[in-house]
């Protein structure tokens, strides 16, 4: 897996890890941008992984672009080959799948959708094979899901499905965008999953929405007071399936500063991911429960 370099500009280097969306180009990514961070390079000013690339923002008057980009590959090789394993966190997400507010707004756009007499989980059920809604959710929520990325929307997160490429879930984008999309949706397009961090515009299909905010620039959440975002990089979400009653709890929970999510440090080996795939999921997902 060779990466690709360009610069953007006078101020920008972006780095194309490989050309496939992969759990190894994001693991790369996340490596090669951590060893890059911890070089503190002298010019140097902003670092922000992505999906299987990164992008480096410096100042050409403190660092020569031609020096800085031999800096970048004497790290890549030095982090190719290294330690497989990320400390890291799992998180869990609890869910109300096919809920009345994703569910009125994706009616008032079905015009722009794929399948106008189908409900979003619907049609992904169908063109993914599943068995109706209650397959879909079992295969949405069964196993966890890697954070690539963090951005385009504030505090949003970009989630990619840990199984066999043949299991994940694919699903398009709508023909055409929505100009609404309910905040805390629960939302995907292609092979990522999201969580829409505020309500907008959108496309991604529409699965269901949580009732555990992600990203608070006010910093009033009880869970987001020490950073206004819930995820970084490297994170691992675990969907809960919950019904209405929880829900609303839930939501009451987290306005009365009661809630807390429930999370717990783990380390994720890549390796051991490829040798037993089913085996490694069931072991992030019991560390959550304390097993």
């Amino acid at each position: 897996m060779s990466s690709r370099y360009s610069f953007g500009g006078d101020e920008h280097i972006f780095v194309e890890c490989d050309e496939a969306m992969s759990l190894e180009a994001f693991f790369k990514s996340l490596s090669v941008t951590k060893a890059v961070r911890a070089a503190q390079i002298r010019g140097v000013t902003e670092i922000c992984p992505a999906n299987a690339s990164f992008q480096i923002k410096f100042d050409p008057d403190v660092i020569k672009p031609d020096d800085l980009l031999r800096e970048l590959k004497s790290i890549e090789a030095a982090a190719s080959g290294g330690d497989s394993s990320l400390k890291t966190r799992i998180i869990e997400i609890p869910v109300l799948y096919n809920d009345p507010w994703t569910h009125e707004t994706l009616m008032r756009f079905r015009d722009r959708h794929q399948a106008p007499d189908m409900t979003d989980v619907e049609y992904t059920a169908k063109i993914n094979h599943l068995d109706g809604v209650d397959g879909f959710v079992k295969a949405h929520s069964d196993a966890p899901w890697f954070v690539s990325m963090v951005g385009f929307v504030a505090g949003l997160p970009f989630l990619y499905q840990m199984v066999e490429r043949q299991r994940q879930i694919q699903s398009p984008k709508y023909l055409r965008p929505r100009t609404d999309t309910p905040k805390l949706t629960v939302g995907h397009g292609g092979c990522f999953g999201c969580i829409y961090s505020v309500r907008g515009a959108g496309g991604y299909q529409m699965f269901g929405i949580t009732p555990m905010p992600i990203y608070d620039p006010n910093q009033e959440v009880k869970y987001l007071k020490d950073f206004m975002c819930l995820f970084n990089p490297g994170d691992i979400v675990k969907w809960r399936p919950i019904d209405r009653a929880e829900y609303d709890q839930t939501v009451a929970d987290v306005e009365a500063g009661k809630f807390t999510p429930r999370m717990t440090d783990v380390t994720f080996s890549l390796e051991e991911f490829h040798t037993d795939i089913d085996g490694t999921n069931a072991k992030l997902t019991g560390a959550l429960h304390g097993h």
